[in-house]
């Protein structure tokens, strides 16, 4: 009795012994005795970035957190906007310790830089007694952002806007 073979079984079959003769290989001690070339110590071609070469790994987390720079100002616009500055300070300390609420420091805030309340930017927990809440606006490239800290006080300065048009640097995170 003759038994035919079906193409999907012989495939299969032909696929094992191909796979099981192929896993029998063993390599060299040494791929370069064996006249094959890595390029690198690590099997990467010469030339090749690593993802996890130090240098490499510093300049891809700058331009990666590259939003987060500042513009830069002229001693002239940084001196211009000083008065905003000890201004937005004095208003925080106001605040400091005491409940508020956003809508309340961010009117409070906008007549000291010179911005709409809409235009405060404002990141922080409400609702308690103010403690890390950040602050900012400004105009053009100057910003005017100020701290109300958990245990250093109350902080203001000027600053240039960050790469990615906001006064206050972006949270980032991935």
């Amino acid at each position: 009795m003759r038994t035919r073979t079906r193409p999907a079984a012989a495939a299969s079959a032909l696929l094992l012994v191909t796979l099981v003769a192929g896993g029998c290989a063993v390599p060299p001690d040494d791929l370069r005795a064996a006249g094959a070339s890595t390029g690198t110590p690590t099997g990467r071609p010469a030339g090749t970035p690593s993802l996890y070469d130090p240098d490499d790994m510093a300049d891809k987390y700058a331009e990666n957190h590259g939003y987060r720079r500042e513009m830069e100002l002229t001693p002239e616009q940084r001196a211009g906007a000083e008065d905003e500055a000890e201004a937005l300070g004095a208003t925080l300390r106001t605040f400091a310790g005491k409940p508020a609420t956003e809508a309340e420091l961010r009117d409070a805030v906008a007549p000291v830089i010179g911005v709409q309340p809409n235009e405060v930017e404002i990141r922080g927990e409400f609702g308690k007694p103010l403690k890390n809440v950040l602050v900012g606006g400004g105009h053009g490239k100057v910003c005017v952002n100020g701290r109300i800290g958990d245990l250093d006080g109350v902080t203001a300065e000027v600053a240039g806007r960050t790469m990615d048009g906001t006064c206050l640097p972006g949270l980032g995170g991935h």
